[in-house]
């Protein structure tokens, strides 16, 4: 017996005779109705994804944040609901359909699935759910694909009736590529909310030396002031540590002030050293 290494509809393994009932029911495990997955590995996201689609037959479009993974987007759990555009409302667990109108231009071929495209998805996860959540997961998909936020309101414009449109308009003028985390969104959210200006992000700044390019999360490069979020993964190894000093001086040499914000940083003590920091670059 050879090995699956990909989901598949148990049916047609036996009915090919690529596997016997025995083998099937000793070696692999149910992820949706007959289809199958090797019992010693969680499936990702993406196989999950695969099954889903298996599942309907191979007729439905994925949609929602599976389709955002697809498109690279960064920052999807492996066990989020895989969403289906389809016309099957009994759908398993872990899997949701919507019965949608979807047009023809509106999605196209990844890996052999159809997959809504970016600026479906980004319709489609903007307007669901917490408007934070919205606005992260529009940043992470608009970074993952560059989507244009103009060819999206042409989409829109498509669905006039569809629930959640006010929403999506504000996660668009929220919306921001240059998060590269749900934190930094987080972070950006809550300074402009406070009243500053959008910040910038990924502001690029030159070494002392000439030899370095540092790119800061978030600020105000006219008044030289940055605002960061500090994750564990900045101090996993002793070299990148060292970096991480030798950049906080280069950047001090130039006159950058940067605010520091960690997951231990309530918004309060955020807020309050950020106006001082502002206050003394704008005296």
């Amino acid at each position: 017996m050879g090995e699956l290494r990909e989901p598949f509809i148990g049916s047609e393994a036996l009915a090919s005779g690529l596997l016997t009932r025995y083998e099937l029911r000793r070696y692999y495990r149910t992820i949706v109705p007959n289809v199958y997955f090797d019992k010693r590995v969680a499936p990702s996201l993406r196989q999950r994804t695969f099954a889903a689609h298996l599942w309907s037959h191979r007729e439905a479009v994925i949609a929602g944040l599976a389709a955002s993974a697809m498109h690279g987007a960064k920052w999807i759990d492996d066990d989020s609901p895989v969403e289906l555009i389809h016309h099957n409302a009994r759908a398993p667990k872990g899997v949701v359909v919507r019965d949608e109108l979807l047009l023809e231009n509106e999605f196209q071929l990844i890996d052999g699935m159809p997959v809504t495209t970016p600026e479906r998805t980004a319709f489609d996860v903007g307007r669901r759910g917490r408007l934070d959540d919205a606005i992260g997961r529009l940043d992470a998909l608009a970074r993952a694909t560059d989507f244009k936020a103009p060819t999206l309101e042409e989409l829109a414009a498509r669905h006039g009736h569809t629930r959640g449109l006010r929403q999506l308009e504000t996660a668009l003028q929220l919306m921001d590529a240059g998060a590269e985390s749900p934190k930094e969104t987080w972070l950006r959210l809550l300074i402009i909310r406070a009243g500053y200006p959008r910040p910038q992000t990924q502001i690029p700044v030159l070494s002392p030396d000439g030899r370095r390019v540092y790119r800061l999360d978030m600020g105000w490069e006219d008044i030289m002031l940055a605002l960061e979020y500090d994750g564990d993964h900045h101090r996993t190894t002793r070299e990148r540590f060292a970096y991480q000093i030798e950049r906080a001086e280069d950047l001090q040499e130039l006159g950058w002030t940067v605010v520091t914000a960690a997951a231990r940083h309530q918004p309060a003590s955020v807020l309050r050293r950020l106006k001082r920091a502002w206050d003394a670059c704008t005296r």
